[in-house]
């Protein structure tokens, strides 16, 4: 069996190129200078630019968050209407069962990572990602972030100015302003007014995994609004799913194996729940346990093709592994 340790010269990179060559479409990536982030969430995805010149220390900090996984299954735990939806204070466990211990469960706080000096600079315009931080206090950015939902030009001076450090890019920031038409309740802490969805407010009862907005981040090579994508340079497979009884999933999967089988396992850390399917998402079949996906973008460093119906088979379901039958 023969792992992955250089996607080179891997068969799956081969037998992909070759489809290629052979008509199907091939397109032409512009250079990207700047660190692209991809951020999944149950209202959709969409694509940050960072500022790596203009803001060179807090985006340092934001991808130190990004790289370890801090951010994997973290949630939208703050929005005002029509003006920042917030994110970046914990990290989602599990709902609580009877008798469960309350620090087993719900929520966890992201460990900090000391904090970062403030580098205003970039006005803090609709769309654009920034710090937040404790009043008073402007070098005190750590974990949280927020996206601006309207020209939020005040911010540029208050408490010393709050560092812009990068941008959403294409229609992405209709994700962020379906999230923020949501209702919001106050469970304490820093979730005062945290966006629910399918949830009774007038209940007195605490959220579950159901009713939050998750989110997952992970680096990408090229900004693409599209469903699936598979990148080389990541071995990562990003992908949505309706996967029946287990309900509707956005997810990543790694290429593990290049030869002879050609094998993708799911990250568990990147699965977040879809409120919404998009169109082009894939399916999983229980009853063959096979997931179809109709269209997947490859991006080999730059150069992107599109290839249809890939076939993937479950064949070992403790470690969420498939097989790629065909494409």
């Amino acid at each position: 069996m023969s792992f992955l340790c250089n996607l080179g010269n891997s068969v799956f990179k081969r037998s992909f190129m070759a489809a290629v060559l052979g008509g199907s479409l091939l397109l032409s990536a512009g250079v990207q200078a700047d660190t692209l982030v991809r951020v999944s969430t149950s209202y959709g995805s969409f694509t940050v630019e960072l500022f790596d010149e203009a803001a060179p220390d807090t985006v340092a900090n934001f991808l130190g968050y990004v790289d370890r996984g801090d951010y994997a299954r973290s949630l939208f735990h703050r929005s005002e209407p029509d003006f920042v939806v917030q994110a970046g204070a914990y990290q989602w466990q599990r709902n609580c069962a009877t008798g469960m211990d309350p620090a087993t469960c719900s929520v966890a706080s992201i460990p900090s990572q000391g904090n970062v000096r403030n580098e205003p600079g970039a006005s803090n315009t609709r769309g654009t990602l920034a710090m937040a931080k404790l009043g008073g206090a402007p070098d005190s950015a750590t974990s949280q972030w927020f996206v601006n939902l309207a020209d939020n030009t005040d911010l540029d001076t208050q408490n010393g100015g709050f560092t812009v450090f990068g941008k959403v890019l294409g229609d992405g920031l209709s994700v962020a302003d379906a999230i923020n038409d949501l209702p919001f309740i106050n469970v304490g802490g820093e979730a005062q007014q945290l966006p629910v969805r399918d949830f009774d407010t007038q209940q007195n009862q605490l959220p579950v995994e159901s009713n939050l907005v998750l989110i997952n981040m992970h680096r990408v090579e090229r900004f693409s609004s599209s469903v699936n994508v598979f990148e080389y340079g990541t071995a990562l497979l990003t992908t949505s799913v309706d996967a029946g009884g287990l309900g509707s999933l956005s997810l990543n999967m790694r290429l593990v194996n290049d030869g002879p089988e050609v094998v993708f396992e799911v990250i568990p850390d990147s699965i977040v729940p879809l409120a919404n399917l998009p169109e082009g998402h894939g399916v999983f079949t229980d009853a063959d346990q096979r997931l179809r996906l109709p269209r997947v973008e490859v991006n080999d460093n730059g150069q992107v093709s599109v290839i249809t119906n890939v076939v993937m088979r479950l064949t070992d379901a403790a470690q969420l592994r498939f097989v790629v039958e065909s494409y």
